[in-house]
C-alpha cells in the first residue's frame, strides 16, 4: 500500500470511529478462506453473528449454505436497526430483527425464506442490548466483523460470557491495553488471515484510495486487517523456521529496554535465548510452543514491558542508537537452553 493510501485510510478509520459508521461488510471469499480451517469446531454448535444484517452480510449467507456441511445445530443472526437510511439502498431496516435457521427442511440444500425464522426485537439490535446478550448466552461460537470503533468493548463482552469466537479486527488492536493481556496469556490469538494482509470490504462511506490494480467498485481496501480467535488451529502448532545466527552487530540492544532489536520476524536468530523485540506482525507466525510473549513496549500501555523498560530514559518507544522504532512485542525462544 502506498503512503498516501495509508494516510487517507487512517483518516477514514478515525472518522468511522468518531461517527460509529464503521460497518465494513466482509467478502464471502474471505470468510470461506478463513472458516475452512475451523470445520471440526462447528459440529452440533450454535453459531451467532451479532453484528450483521443478513440482507448484506455474507456471514449469514455462508453459514446458512454450509449448515449441513459443518453439522451446525443452529444459526442465529441479529440485524441492527439502521439509523442512516441512505447507508445502503437495500439496508433500510425500520425494525431490528433476529433470524434463526435450523437447517434445510425441504431437501433442496438451499436456505429458503420459509425455513428462516424472523423475529422482531424490541430494541435496536445493538450487541450490547439485553436482547442480544440473551441470544449470545445461547451461542457456542460467535463469528462476525464487529465495528472497529467498538472492538475493545466487543471482545470484553465475549470474554465475560466465555464465548468461542472468530472475528475480524485490525492488527493494531493487538496492543490495546484491553486486548494485549489476552494475547499474552494465550486467551486470544490470530487466525489464518486475509490474503496479502489486506482485503476489500463493502462500504459506501468513504472514497477508495487504493491503487488502480487494487480498486474495486463500491468497496474500500483496508490494510492490516486480521482474524482473531480463541479456537485452536493447526498454525498455532507450527514452528517458525529460523535460519540466522545471532551477532551483536546485526542485533543491537535497545537503549531503553533489556532486549535486542529484531526488525523483521523472518530474521529472528536461531540461537538467541534472551529477550527480543519484534514487530507486532510476529503474531501471524506465533506458536506458543516455540515462543513466550513476555510483554510489549510501554508506549502501548503502562507496565506492558514486564520490567524490561528503563524508566530513567523517560522514553516509552523503543530506542536503538537513540533512534525511535515502532511498537514492539518482547518474546523469548522457549526451545533454546540458556
Amino acid at each position: 500500500m502506498q503512503e498516501i493510501e495509508k494516510k487517507v485510510l487512517n483518516k477514514n478509520l478515525h472518522s468511522a470511529k468518531k461517527g460509529k459508521n464503521d460497518e465494513f461488510y466482509t467478502q464471502l471469499e474471505d470468510i470461506e478462506r478463513e472458516i475452512k480451517h475451523y470445520k471440526e469446531h462447528f459440529k452440533n454448535k450454535v453459531v451467532f453473528c451479532n453484528c450483521d444484517d443478513p440482507r448484506v452480510s455474507n456471514f449469514f449467507h455462508y453459514f446458512s449454505h454450509k449448515f449441513e456441511d459443518l453439522g451446525l445445530k443452529k444459526l442465529v443472526t441479529t440485524c441492527y436497526k439502521n439509523q442512516n437510511r441512505d447507508l445502503f439502498s437495500d439496508n433500510n431496516s425500520e425494525q431490528a430483527i433476529w433470524l434463526e435457521y435450523n437447517g434445510d427442511k425441504n431437501c433442496d440444500k438451499v436456505p429458503n425464506p420459509e425455513e428462516i425464522g424472523i423475529h422482531p426485537l424490541k430494541g435496536d439490535g445493538d450487541f450490547r442490548s439485553q436482547e442480544s446478550i440473551e441470544l449470545l448466552k445461547q451461542a457456542d461460537i460467535v463469528v462476525t466483523n464487529p465495528p472497529f470503533s467498538l472492538f475493545r468493548e466487543y471482545v470484553a463482552q465475549l470474554v465475560e460470557y466465555d464465548k468461542k469466537f472468530i472475528i475480524v479486527g485490525h492488527q493494531n488492536a493487538l496492543t490495546y491495553k484491553e486486548i494485549f493481556p489476552l494475547i499474552k496469556e494465550n486467551k486470544m490469538w490470530l487466525g489464518y488471515g486475509f490474503k496479502g494482509g489486506a482485503s476489500h470490504f463493502i462500504n459506501t462511506h468513504y472514497e477508495d484510495y487504493a491503487t488502480a490494480t487494487d480498486r474495486k467498485e463500491g468497496m474500500i481496501r483496508v490494510s492490516g486487517v486480521v482474524w482473531y480467535t480463541n479456537l485452536d488451529i493447526a498454525k498455532r502448532h507450527e514452528d517458525l523456521m529460523l535460519y540466522k545466527k545471532y551477532t551483536p552487530e546485526e542485533y543491537p540492544k535497545y537503549d531503553n529496554y533489556e532486549a535486542i532489536e529484531v526488525s523483521k520476524t523472518k530474521d529472528i536468530p536461531i540461537d538467541y535465548s534472551g529477550v527480543m523485540g519484534v514487530p507486532i506482525t510476529f503474531m501471524d507466525k506465533y506458536s506458543p510452543m516455540q515462543f513466550e510473549i513476555l510483554g510489549a513496549t510501554e508506549s502501548e500501555g503502562k507496565g506492558f514491558s514486564n520490567g524490561l523498560w528503563d524508566e530513567k530514559s523517560k522514553v516509552s518507544q523503543p530506542l536503538v542508537n537513540n533512534r525511535r522504532a515502532y511498537k514492539r512485542l518482547f518474546i523469548r525462544n522457549k526451545k533454546i537452553c540458556k
